[in-house]
């Protein structure tokens, strides 16, 4: 694949925003894998009309949605040089390439959805925003993607011995490969828009994530079993390109960051709401969700803290996230 210097694409962006701005409005354009009216979908929107708002009509946001611009690791590169203007992607997709972000990737480091919300809305979140420039793109805000479970076409998950030998879909992630190894499985690194038919065929058992992408991609139609392990609560993240915004001015880039927080309780609105219409949605189609004994899983995760939290300031954040109250 042919790449343009970043200096090159600098200057093009630089242009296409000077000249677009003497039309009087900049559309930046924004990836998303999941389909229209998707929580994240419909915040990207949301954050799009606050900062036209904000910006007097000089900014808009076009979310290009159902991954029309391609699945996450290419967009994710797309991003970074400036070809995409901005993207909604989950924090596993980025790997271990920010360290600092790696931790929010690790089972079972948030006990809860408030001590999730409480970690990301203070200042440990915002240390975690700001080590994503060093990739190339600047995370404005979180969104919640829920609680990650495994489903699969088999049986029911009901302790680890019920996940050996089962291949099962990750993300790109290390992480997430070596947290099912953990675990006995077999993990498979697959894009998110070939899960179905890979359930469908028996490339794959089964996947791990949360009811809404569950629901609305159709897995559910596949694997019936779904299993309330809730191993990872990982957040997404809405980043623009570091080109991009080096070409804003202060003041806007301020404006981007107060239109992205305050996007943020709109999103988490329509996603606990997505996630009892999902849980209904699959259950309809005859879905057999069971409880799950978690601390045979947690003990189980031993091996991965140990190879992912070995620098000292990684086994720092990870103490004061474990301290944060929720």
């Amino acid at each position: 694949m042919f790449h343009l210097p970043k200096l090159a694409t600098a200057a093009l962006v630089a242009t296409a925003l000077s000249v677009t701005g003497a039309s009087a409005q900049t559309v930046l354009r924004s990836s998303d894998t999941h389909p229209d009216g998707y929580p994240t979908v419909e915040a990207v929107k949301h954050f799009g009309e606050l900062l036209a708002e904000k910006t007097g009509g000089r900014y808009s946001v076009e979310v290009f949605h159902s991954a029309q611009l391609g699945q996450e690791a290419d967009t994710i590169e797309q991003t970074q040089f400036g070809v995409i203007d901005m993207n909604r992607i989950s924090v596993g997709a980025f790997g271990t390439q920010v360290p600092e972000a790696t931790v929010l990737q690790l089972p079972y480091i948030f006990r809860s959805t408030d001590h999730f919300h409480n970690v990301l809305d203070g200042p440990i979140g915002e240390e975690i925003l700001a080590a994503f420039e060093a990739v190339d793109v600047v995370a404005l805000a979180y969104y919640d993607a829920g609680a990650r479970s495994f489903y699969n076409s088999q049986r029911p998950i009901t302790s680890p011995a019920d996940v050996e030998g089962m291949k099962l879909r990750v993300m790109q992630s290390d992480v997430f490969v070596d947290m099912v190894a953990a675990l006995g499985g077999n993990a498979t690194p697959m894009p998110y828009g070939e899960v179905y038919s890979g359930i469908q065929t028996g490339v794959i058992d089964g996947a791990e994530n949360n009811y809404p992408s569950f629901d609305t991609a159709g897995h559910a139609e596949v694997a019936k079993y779904y299993s309330l392990d809730e191993h990872l609560m990982v957040p997404e993240v809405l980043v623009i390109s570091k080109i991009v915004w080096d070409g804003l001015t202060p003041e806007d880039q301020a404006l981007f960051r107060e239109a992205a927080k305050e996007s943020v309780a709109h999103q988490r609105e329509l996603w606990q709401a997505q996630e009892v219409a999902s849980r209904e949605a699959v259950e309809a189609l005859g879905a057999v969700i069971n409880e799950v004994d978690k601390q045979p899983f947690i003990d189980a995760m031993g091996p991965v803290y140990e190879k992912y939290v070995t620098d000292p300031a990684l086994q720092d954040l990870v103490a004061r996230i474990q301290a944060t109250e929720g």
